[in-house]
């Protein structure tokens, strides 16, 4: 008997539903956060030492790597955070009638990317 399964599935053609892409960015941004907020408290930390740490730690952001990085990271944050409570909305059954669940996922990334491009306007 053979099997109807496909053997290669190409996730680049597969298209998925607003919904899951929403959920998989907020796995993706816990990553980011869990990478990236170590190192952003370490800064803070160090940038309230003195004044030369000070200094240093704001002569970083002279960097488009780091503007960047700090871009991603506040986008990370929004993301996660909007996500977040979406998802704990629908544990409440709020927002779980197709309609408004699709609504609420463009809601939440494109609230995400709000956030991400003021912050690379006041960044720039």
């Amino acid at each position: 008997m053979r099997s109807t399964r496909p053997a290669f599935l190409n996730l680049v053609q597969i298209q998925m539903p607003v919904g899951a892409l929403t959920s998989i960015g907020h796995r993706v941004t816990g990553i980011l956060l869990a990478v990236g907020v170590p190192i952003s408290v370490y800064l803070l930390a160090h940038s309230l030492e003195d004044e030369q740490a000070f200094a240093e730690v704001t002569g970083l952001l002279r960097y488009w790597v780091v503007k960047g990085t700090v871009v991603v990271l506040v986008w990370a944050l929004a993301h996660h955070v909007l996500a977040g409570v979406r998802h704990l909305l629908s544990d409440f059954n709020v927002g779980s009638p197709l309609l408004r669940a699709r609504r609420s996922a463009w809601l939440v990334n494109l609230g995400g990317l709000g956030v991400a491009l003021f912050a690379a306007g006041v960044l720039l």
